[in-house]
């Protein structure tokens, strides 16, 4: 079993930025492809950006491109979502989630490839 816990979460202006965290406990963090999801009210869980297990390789969607960086400290158990030039559309929970399936360069974009996920975390971006 593993479990992923979110923080980092908040209000912040548009043009603001917000660093969002994934703790994973319970299998070895290492082996894991890591994934980034958000879910906007009455709107379909979106796919945001994915990391493989040795971080080598990483997989934005167009609309968060230049904006967010995934990173990950396998040292530390723990995923990261730096997210700068915040915009009012990306107001939503933020979702980790995790993935033991692949090797060391994959990384998932599909949400039912992914095994575990965190309760989510709320990021309101104000206009």
């Amino acid at each position: 079993q593993v479990q992923l816990v979110e923080s980092g979460g908040g209000l912040v202006q548009a043009g603001g930025s917000l660093r969002l965290s994934c703790a994973a406990s319970g299998r070895t963090f290492s082996s894991a492809t890591m994934g980034w999801f958000r879910q906007a009210p009455g709107k379909d869980r979106e796919f945001v950006v994915g990391i493989s297990r040795n971080g080598g390789r990483t997989y934005y969607a167009d609309f968060v491109k230049g904006r967010f960086t995934i990173s990950r400290d396998n040292a530390k158990n723990t995923v990261y979502l730096q997210m700068n030039n915040l915009k009012p559309e990306d107001t939503a929970v933020y979702y980790c989630a995790a993935s033991f399936g692949g090797n060391w360069y994959t990384v998932y974009r599909q949400s039912n490839e992914y095994d575990y996920w965190g309760q989510g975390t709320q990021v309101t971006v104000s206009s």
